[in-house]
């Protein structure tokens, strides 16, 4: 029996890297770490910003790592265990995180910032210009 998916339409072709992702997307249903995306206009009000935010309280830089990957930005957190403190309670975990977010076409990584266990990372898009090419047809009598 074949599956049948939204992208299984004739008129949707190469979408088959999409279907991935966003099945990839699905099932990474952790919440951690909590993150905020916001959008940031230019002084001339045109240009358009976003900026992701995620919450890293506890991480140092050194203790994070931020990548393009084919068309994903990936976050990813790792602490090490501190061997040399002993702990009567230990409600704050070290804890790792590899958190995703699918960029679409043109999206380009500016940079990041690290203050006040905020992760800033800022992202744009260049205008693409509007592409109209003829395809000339040949015939074959």
């Amino acid at each position: 029996m074949t599956r049948m998916t939204p992208f299984s339409s004739p008129l949707l072709l190469g979408f088959d890297a999409m279907e991935k992702t966003l099945e990839r997307l699905a099932k990474s249903g952790d919440g951690y770490p909590p993150y905020n995306i916001e959008r940031l206009r230019g002084p001339d009000g045109s240009t358009e910003k976003l900026r992701i935010t995620l919450a890293v309280a506890g991480f140092a830089e050194c203790d994070l790592d931020v990548t393009t990957e084919e068309s994903q930005l990936v976050v990813r957190g790792r602490q090490s265990d501190d061997t040399e403190r002993e702990f009567l309670h230990r409600g704050i975990a070290a804890r790792q995180f590899q958190r995703c977010f699918v960029l679409a076409d043109g999206m380009r990584v500016i940079g990041a910032d690290l203050k006040n266990g905020l992760l800033s990372i800022d992202l744009d898009r260049p205008e693409a210009e509007r592409q109209v090419r003829k395809i000339n047809i040949s015939v074959k009598d």
